[in-house]
């Protein structure tokens, strides 16, 4: 399993720092695998939250996670996304964006690539903090098996299940609250607030978009496979009788692979909030863009076969808190994103944040099912002891055996058992 999991990163990984020490020499070498060591540490808790969307997909979209989608990741989000939130921001064309990034010493009016990328970060931060303070916000009020931070968790489930809109609306609504206080704040130091104001109200509805029309297709999916179900019923039902056996209908598949296909473009989106600030912060280790998606993607392959190899073990049915850890971790990045579009906040600590909470989540998992193994031992020891005692109850007494004929009486008396006061029978 590790191996068919993590074989294809592992030699994917040997080429491209194969050819990274033949483009580059041993400088650029030692880079990219400065940078994919960066990425990989500073990520695991990314595939952990990964892990707790992809195991809702089909063995088809998780291949797909890690083929398509590590191309969209490499070359998607860590080259082409930057280039085009440079254009977009700088209002400059593509040909120039490109000559910019290509030429780490080349300005267009007084900035380089990297500086521009550094200023487009209030707009993407509004955007990636936004949308992950939904998904933090969203799965707080979601009803859960498991309560990690009970005092925390249960009243907003409660509060949710007496909403008539399951919470969404609160939710949205403290969310918007959340961005005015932002923009309030920022207004003060005169940083752009109308593009942060646009750039987080896309966040939020970005968020509402792709998950509700993924809940929809989920929920379509569920109904065409109870009516399927019936039909089957019925056809066989209709075959037995001699009937002509019901028409079923053949879409739940496809809609089914509209709901994984909305999950896969969720995840694309995380992926894109949570690797943003890591391009912007690549710019202190290197400037050449092609070192930065080369190391940047390493790191991505291995953080994406670790998603899948979570998955496929089990690991977030195991260890139950871990989902909990890795949703308070997106939250605090959701506060780290925000603060981080006034203040700079190095990347090191985002990362530690996130393990942190993962760890804690892993710990308090190992501590409940050590708890629970003690309990089912001690109930199995119960009920075996209830067992033995009824067992004993509804035994009877073993009968004395009869004594031959002519057996003198005294042998008798001895063969019999005494009374409770000590005095043998017939005394």
């Amino acid at each position: 399993m590790f191996f068919r999991t993590f074989g294809w990163a592992v030699g994917a990984s040997a080429v491209a720092l194969a050819a990274s020490a033949t483009l580059w020499g041993p400088t650029g070498f030692g880079v990219v695998l400065i940078l994919a060591i960066l990425e990989i540490s500073l990520s695991f808790d990314n595939a952990v939250v990964n892990a707790t969307v992809l195991r809702r997909m089909p063995a088809f979209w998780q291949k797909l996670f890690l083929t398509l989608g590590v191309l969209i990741a490499v070359f998607g989000m860590r080259l082409v996304f930057p280039l085009l939130v440079v254009g977009a921001t700088a209002q400059i064309g593509p040909k120039t964006a490109i000559e910019l990034a290509l030429d780490p010493h080349r300005t267009y009016h007084g900035l380089d690539y990297a500086q521009h990328l550094q200023a487009a970060h209030p707009a993407i931060a509004a955007f990636g903090g936004m949308f992950l303070l939904m998904i933090f916000l969203n799965f707080l009020i979601s009803e859960s098996e498991y309560a990690w931070l009970k005092w925390i968790e249960n009243p907003l489930q409660r509060f949710a299940l007496r909403s008539r809109s399951d919470g969404r609306l609160p939710v949205v609504f403290f969310a918007l609250l959340v961005l005015v206080a932002v923009v309030v704040f920022l207004r003060q130091d005169g940083i752009g607030t109308g593009t942060v104001a646009i750039a987080g109200i896309s966040g939020l509805a970005a968020f509402l978009l792709v998950e509700g029309a993924s809940n929809w297709f989920e929920s379509s999916a569920e109904r065409q496979d109870e009516e399927t179900a019936e039909a089957k019923e019925g056809a066989e039902e209709g075959a037995e009788g001699g009937g002509r056996p019901a028409a079923g209908s053949g879409r739940g598949t496809a809609v089914a692979g509209r709901a994984a296909f909305l999950l896969f473009v969720y995840l694309e989106v995380l992926d894109a909030t949570f690797s943003f600030d890591g391009v912007v912060g690549a710019f202190a280790v290197s400037q050449e863009i092609f070192q930065i998606a080369v190391g940047l993607g390493i790191g991505a392959m291995f953080i994406r076969s670790l998603t899948v190899y979570l998955v496929r073990q089990g690991t977030l049915d195991e260890y139950v808190y871990l989902e909990h850890g890795a949703h308070y971790a997106i939250g605090a990045l959701a506060v780290v994103l925000l603060i981080g579009i006034k203040y700079q906040v190095p990347e090191i600590v985002t990362g530690l944040i996130g393990v942190c909470f993962i760890a804690v989540a892993l710990w308090s998992s190992v501590r409940l099912n050590r708890r629970d193994a003690r309990a089912a031992r001690e109930r199995e020891w119960s009920e075996t002891r209830s067992a033995e005692a009824e067992t004993e109850a509804v035994s009877p007494a073993e009968p004395v055996d009869a004594a031959p004929p002519g057996t003198p009486r005294d042998v008798i008396q001895d063969a019999v058992p005494a009374r409770p006061d000590g005095t043998p029978h017939g005394a």
